[in-house]
């Protein structure tokens, strides 16, 4: 699909796959962002450490920073080089992004609305979301479920072990909208 001439806004609802009760942020974001731009966004909003390799997959294709085609073969697309509005062929689009090839936190892109750009409105921007992320190297979604068991039981025989990994508290229900704006305010 082409890219369309005139900016326009896309609601996206970014949501951590697998993730019981839900771990997700709602988020509105320009057509004109390339995916790299996109990437950071979702570190911000999660709540990741951009501390490991990623990439969307979009159709067949998969999309990252050059360095990573080394993991990735030679199909490997460049981030940095397509907009978002070359994918988005209408409401109801989805697709992936994995972060951490490891622990695999793969998350569903979802766009729910195209609006049109807003002057006043301050993009990208997070409008609403749920839950904390994991903490960075817990595992995957699966050792989080067991981390969180852990960290809530203190007769668990790995209580006080997470807990001073964690540093000493976690609240998996903790969501800051202000500072994940704040933090997306100097971020393009």
């Amino acid at each position: 699909m082409a890219e369309k001439s005139t900016p326009q806004m896309y609601q996206m609802k970014v949501t951590l796959r697998d993730s019981k009760p839900p771990i997700w942020r709602r988020l509105l974001l320009s057509s004109d962002i390339t995916l790299a731009q996109l990437h950071h966004i979702i570190q911000v909003t999660m709540g990741w450490e951009d501390a490991h390799l990623h990439q969307f997959e979009i159709g067949e294709d998969r999309y990252g920073l050059p360095l990573e085609d080394i993991f990735n073969g030679p199909d490997y697309k460049d981030s940095r080089r397509f907009k978002l509005s070359k994918f988005v062929t209408g409401e109801g689009f989805k697709f992936t992004y994995q972060y951490d090839f490891g622990d695999s936190w793969d998350h569903t892109l979802l766009v729910e609305k195209i609006l049109p750009i807003n002057p006043q409105q301050k993009l990208p921007v997070c409008i609403k979301g749920k839950r904390a992320c994991p903490p960075e190297d817990v595992g995957g979604i699966w050792s989080y479920d067991y981390f969180l068991e852990a960290i809530q039981d203190p007769n668990h025989s790995d209580h006080e072990n997470y807990l001073e990994w964690v540093g000493e508290s976690f609240d998996p229900e903790a969501f800051d909208l202000n500072a994940i704006n704040e933090k997306l305010g100097s971020l393009l």
